[in-house]
């Protein structure tokens, strides 16, 4: 139960720091992370400038693609690295140098970290008995965070005899057994099947409403961040590039990259023209016009945004098939979702997906028919070709 408060917080490896794990991982046969992290005469910068304040018991999720420095901002809250500029408060209190274990904070990882001579139940107690908590308090303690997570029968076996969403429970078992005043979790579920990832968010999301704690997630899964975030932080190459709810970064991206991470299947990108008529404003896409809604037409004439070539985005749940006019599709590829089907088609020369409902899909469609395909004014959004933002904002 804190607030967390990042200001202008940075983290730079010195180039031996970057070459010793590029070395470390070489000698393990893994890949190398690919990332365009900014390289300056101090180091390599993993975090930029990352700025954010925290509600007690908000849910807050980092999401991004790999090395994009989620998890090092994670660890930085953490204590497990050292913050390079800036600061960072938790419940008011400066923490830059105090200890880890003097944070208050839990941390859950992605490899579950459990003891495996231990047995379930001295798994959980293992930091209550770092404490030196009296036996009878560890005992209520275990117990109660068994029952809610639903694994009071496991609490004799070994890790080994536990699946792999089972030792999970155990790892956020004995997370929130501490009380902490922070809980960090890292990609907690990225090692589970997809049903299992499932099962989990929905457990994750009962465990927020049963205890009072504020929560950092780290995921690479925009699915994740969507079910589970009060807000969203996108970062990317070390930057922040939106925080929103899940509504507002799916309804107003603010840039291209946001645009195309958020939301499954991808947004379709094209090429198009925004006409501006007086204190009106269209798009034109492959010779067919489509009027901007009301709010979008506000927001670009308090930018005084003049006609121009722009990137327009679609959902593509937000096109709509249609008999005449619209904009000409070829199909090149059908899939049937279960309560939709997905076209993959070329549309004014681009590749683009159409979801259909399958209450409006017809029997099949063949490789090379031809569609035709509509979308609201209200659904578009343009973007500025050369530096990705949206120009509503």
């Amino acid at each position: 139960m804190a607030t967390v408060s990042l200001h202008n917080v940075r983290k730079i490896y010195p180039y031996a720091t970057v070459m010793e794990r590029r070395k470390q991982r070489d000698a393990k046969g893994e890949a190398p992370k690919r990332t365009n992290l900014q390289i300056t005469e101090e180091g390599v910068v993993a975090v930029q400038a990352f700025n954010i304040d925290i509600a007690d018991k908000e849910f807050i999720v980092l999401v991004g693609p790999s090395g994009c420095g989620k998890s090092t901002t994670l660890r930085m809250i953490a204590g497990l690295e050292e913050i390079s500029d800036g600061e960072l408060y938790i419940d008011g209190r400066l923490m830059n140098y105090v200890d880890s274990k003097e944070r208050d904070i839990s941390m859950v990882f992605q490899n579950y970290a459990l003891f495996p001579h231990m047995t379930v139940y001295e798994n959980m107690a293992f930091p209550l008995t770092l404490r030196h908590e009296r036996r009878d308090v560890i005992d209520k303690k275990v117990r109660e965070a068994a029952e809610i997570l639903d694994i009071t029968e496991y609490l004799d076996r070994k890790p080994r005899a536990l699946s792999g969403g089972q030792r999970q429970r155990v790892a956020i078992g004995r997370a929130i057994v501490r009380a902490p005043k922070v809980m960090l979790m890292d990609e907690p579920l990225s090692n589970l099947d997809a049903k299992l990832r499932n099962e989990m968010r929905a457990e994750i999301i009962k465990l927020r409403k049963r205890i009072n704690t504020t929560f950092i997630y780290v995921t690479h899964d925009q699915t994740e961040a969507m079910t589970l975030g009060d807000r969203i932080v996108i970062m990317r190459d070390g930057y922040i590039q939106q925080i929103g709810t899940p509504q507002e970064v799916f309804n107003h991206p603010a840039n291209l990259f946001v645009a195309g991470f958020i939301g499954m299947p991808v947004m379709n990108f094209f090429d198009a023209q925004l006409i501006r008529e007086g204190d009106k404003y269209s798009v034109e896409l492959d010779g067919w016009r489509v009027p901007l809604s009301e709010k979008k037409r506000t927001r670009l004439l308090e930018k005084n945004m003049p006609g121009r070539p722009v990137t327009l985005g679609v959902r593509p749940e937000h096109t709509m098939l249609w008999q005449e006019g619209g904009i000409l599709a070829r199909v090149d590829v059908s899939e049937m979702m279960g309560s939709s089907v997905h076209l993959h088609v070329k549309a004014a020369g681009k590749d683009a997906i159409i979801v259909v409902p399958v209450l409006d899909a017809e029997e099949s469609y063949e490789p090379g028919e031809t569609v035709r395909f509509r979308f609201a004014g209200s659904s578009a959004h343009v973007f500025d070709p050369e530096t990705g933002k949206n120009l509503e904002w």
